[in-house]
């Protein structure tokens, strides 16, 4: 089972099993979620009875690299 709220938008081919999906979230085509433990908590916010939470801004962080460090001069 999972939850979605109003406004999601899943990918083509996305599985997502036991999650919970914040409003207005867009899932990306193909990725997994709820079968991965380990991969889950890197990633999004997962409760010790094994239940993941997904927002926009851990979507978001997923899709956006973080800047490189500035070089030492």
């Amino acid at each position: 089972w999972s939850v979605v709220l109003p406004g999601v938008q899943v990918g083509r081919g996305a599985r997502i099993t036991r999650t919970v999906i914040d409003r207005d979230c867009f899932i990306p085509d193909g990725l997994v979620i709820g079968e991965d433990a380990e991969r889950d908590a890197e990633r999004f916010y997962r409760t010790q009875s094994g239940i993941t939470l997904v927002t926009r801004e851990m979507l978001r962080k997923l899709t956006i690299p973080e800047a490189p460090a500035a070089l030492p001069l």
